[in-house]
């Protein structure tokens, strides 16, 4: 994120907290214009902020919302948005009566791939490709953390708080819940290490959104470290997203027709978030989703994981 946002026009970074001091100076040491606050408590009640960006695991995301909210600030919080439902229902609550500011990051949202989604299946569209008649949703990753990710911490690999689950497949039922609306469970086959401890190896699962049927297939194995696909399709053609920002359509008796590669697209789509944050600080209209909107994605995930039959 802070790569994301160097250079940016209306979004600037002026301070920094971490519990790891290696992290912390880390940080510091790429860019010195940057400050470190002496602690999150600190950083919040900095003068002159005007938003705060937690990046922190589940755990903490609503105390450290919480306490935004009384310094009256807007947050852009990381997903998964919590571990304690009832404490995000009250968060939400009280993002309700006091009109805050807050969002949740789902780096789609801002995506070319979703906004075809929503013209040919929302609840607006006029249907240019027919009925929908199911979704695939395949993950697959030679390892778990994926590398980039190995200074996050043990918490991603453990079952607690981590998982490719809550970490991959819910920016997918993002997207789904985003087009069709709330998601329910029809069965789901999980498998754990057997330590007890470590996140699961595999998903196996069958939702249903708006009377469609969704398949999930999502795992460790294969040699590519994030491999990533959700396929819609429809009586008259399909959509397809691939690798995160990918975008292909086809209509019936006609070729592929891709919407951009890949990585133009997810330039194009980060830039777009950051436009939209600058938007939610401001209190001008977005299309980030807001906390209720995550939670409902969380219980989606929790419930795959609990593997409901």
């Amino acid at each position: 994120m802070l790569a994301r946002l160097a250079g940016h026009a209306r979004l600037r970074v002026t301070q920094v907290w971490d519990e790891n001091p290696v992290v912390l100076a880390q940080v510091l040491a790429n860019d010195p214009m940057l400050r470190a606050a002496s602690s999150a408590e600190a950083l919040i009640r900095e003068p002159g902020l005007h938003g705060l960006y937690i990046a922190t695991p589940p755990g903490p995301h609503i105390a450290l919302s919480e306490r935004a909210f009384d310094a009256g600030l807007p947050v852009l919080c990381e997903k998964p948005l919590t571990t304690d439902f009832a404490a995000a229902r009250a968060c939400i609550e009280r993002i309700e009566q006091e009109r805050r500011r807050a969002a949740v990051n789902y780096s789609l949202a801002s995506s070319t791939g979703l906004a075809q989604l929503q013209l040919a299946f929302g609840a607006a569209s006029r249907r240019p490709l027919g009925a929908l008649h199911d979704v695939r949703i395949e993950l697959r990753f030679a390892a778990w953390p994926r590398p980039w990710q190995a200074g996050a911490g043990a918490w991603l690999s453990q079952r607690a708080e981590g998982g490719f689950t809550r970490e991959v497949l819910s920016h997918f039922i993002f997207v789904l819940q985003r087009v069709l609306g709330p998601a329910r469970v029809v069965r789901s086959e999980v498998v754990y290490p057997a330590d007890g401890v470590g996140s699961e190896l595999s998903v196996e699962a069958e939702l249903s959104a708006a009377g469609v049927p969704v398949m999930i297939s999502a795992g460790i194995g294969g040699e590519r470290a994030d491999d990533n696909r959700m396929l819609w399709r429809a009586s008259e053609g399909e959509i397809e997203l691939r690798d995160w920002f990918g975008v292909t359509q086809q209509r019936q008796g006609e070729r592929v027709q891709s919407l951009g590669d890949a990585e133009t697209l997810r330039m194009n789509g980060m830039t777009d978030q950051l436009g939209h944050w600058a938007a939610m600080l401001e209190g001008r209209s977005h299309s980030l989703p807001g906390f209720a909107e995550a939670l409902a994605v969380q219980q989606t995930i929790e419930a795959i994981l609990a593997g409901k039959a």
